[in-house]
């Protein structure tokens, strides 16, 4: 079921893939402090030193998408949160500040950016920034194709600029491919139910893979277990998806008996295989 050394990982329920020190790891050697007593304040921290709190990463990106008083509260617990970013999943990779500017969040990416975080192209379409987009389209012919976060193109950042943005807006369309959107084939809602059920991950009951339907924008959705972040699936036709987001990724259902009965992962080579659950 897991044909790789990482996929073994995937297929432990709660694991956390992460080059930090576990709280064992800092004994055993002559002349370390012996380990922290269980019940001490220093071993949850120790769970992901060095490396921030992923639960704060997360939260920071996740309210950088329009929860202003959020941001500023973990700004102050800690200002490095500036540069937070999270894989929604698949690769699908998002900073604070992308997600401040793929909404039009300008005071939050300006707060962001007061912390130290990084503005980019997509930063700068977003604030209407023209000169500064132009010098960028110029120094690398194409990057106006360019994608960021979930598949967004650099045209949909613009608009969320509002009337800031519209001088950048028209220059991207005079341009004729910022907003060239990720082609995926329609299906029928028969289709879809060919694909949506529950895939187990592994043994354990709670370690799975949910497909389901969008309520918003009827797409198929993926996500691991219950507490996972959906992400719409990209049709390429015959039974293969991409994620929004990470065009490389593919995503392949094996059907029978017009039944998909597994959900196989590739990331240039196999990741993981599900098998359906239900009936």
């Amino acid at each position: 079921m897991w044909p790789t050394r990482r996929s073994i990982v995937l297929s432990v329920p709660g694991a956390v893939v992460s080059c930090g020190f576990a709280a064992t790891a800092v004994s055993g050697v002559e002349g370390d402090s012996p380990s922290p007593e269980k019940g001490s304040p220093n071993v949850e921290k120790l769970a992901h030193f060095p490396h921030q709190d992923p639960v704060l990463v997360k939260e920071t990106v996740g309210a950088s998408h329009g929860r202003i008083a959020r941001v500023k509260e973990l700004l102050e617990r800690s200002p490095a949160l500036a540069n937070a970013t999270w894989d929604w999943g698949f690769g699908d990779w998002e900073t604070a500040l992308g997600a401040a500017s793929h909404t039009g969040n300008y005071e939050i990416a300006k707060l962001l950016m007061a912390h130290g975080a990084r503005p980019d192209l997509f930063t700068y379409a977003m604030m209407g920034a023209l000169d500064a987009v132009k010098a960028m389209v110029v120094a690398q012919p194409g990057i106006q194709r360019t994608t960021g976060p979930h598949g967004i193109t650099l045209m949909a950042h613009a608009r969320s600029g509002g009337d800031r943005a519209a001088e950048l807006a028209a220059y991207l369309a005079s341009l004729g491919d910022a907003d060239v959107k990720p082609e995926s084939r329609p299906l029928t809602d028969e289709e879809k139910s060919v694909y949506t059920g529950t895939y187990s991950l592994g043994p354990a009951t709670d370690d799975h893979v949910l497909v389901a339907v969008h309520k918003k924008s009827g797409l198929l959705t993926i996500q691991r277990g219950a507490a996972g972040s959906p992400r719409n699936l990209l049709n390429l036709g015959d039974h293969v998806f991409h994620p929004a987001g990470v065009a490389a990724v593919r995503i392949r259902f094996d059907v029978e008996a017009n039944r998909a009965q597994r959900v196989t992962v590739f990331d240039s080579e196999p990741v993981v295989t599900a098998t359906r659950r239900d009936s």
